[in-house]
């Protein structure tokens, strides 16, 4: 399935015990890039923080994740943090939740009920989209097909992200994942080649 659902911008939750907090920040991400500069972002302004911790989830069938518990006992973050996202059904989104350290230990059942507070909250606060995977394809043809190469333009579920028309024509359009095979299978008798 090529449908799933992330959330529409950043959200923000809160989770206080015994002197310690919790502030948890949900994001919208695509790419582990993304996630690397928001990290690093959010390491410099909470830099006196004594933990961020995080979980991230990207892509349609979510295959791309990975969680830290950044120093804090093995399972009591990262994973809790993963779990809620995955509760939520999301994917393309990244939480991230800091910690300030407020004296007083908590002991594992303590954190994992922290973060996985927070990181509800979090979610909780978000507006959840509908999202579609899509991939490029890129095509030649030549002009003279034009009409023809619209008119199956115009009748499928694409969005056209580059063009460059001369004799010969390159596009880029967006398709629906699970349409891409199909789509090709309609182009292919007007377009020269398929990049």
């Amino acid at each position: 399935m090529d449908d799933y659902k992330s959330i529409q911008s950043t959200s923000e939750g809160l989770y206080k015990e015994s002197g310690s907090r919790f502030i948890s920040l949900a994001f919208p991400v695509e790419t582990a890039e993304e996630v690397k500069a928001i990290l690093t972002k959010l390491r410099a302004e909470y830099h006196d923080a004594r933990h961020v911790c995080f979980a991230y989830r990207i892509g349609a069938d979510g295959s791309e994740w990975r969680s830290s518990d950044d120093g804090e006992p093995s399972g009591t973050a990262g994973r809790q943090i993963l779990g809620q996202i995955d509760s939520a059904g999301l994917s393309d989104v990244l939480v991230v939740v800091v910690r300030y350290f407020g004296g007083i230990l908590l002991g594992v059942p303590g954190l994992i009920r922290a973060y996985k507070t927070s990181s509800s909250d979090a979610l909780g606060n978000a507006v959840v989209v509908p999202k579609v995977s899509r991939k490029n394809v890129t095509f030649v043809f030549d002009y003279l097909q034009m009409n023809q190469v619209m008119s199956i333009l115009k009748d499928s579920d694409v969005k056209i992200i580059a063009r460059e028309q001369n004799l010969s024509c390159t596009y880029t359009v967006s398709v629906r994942a699970s349409e891409v095979e199909d789509f090709k299978g309609k182009i292919s008798k007007y377009v020269i080649e398929i990049i």
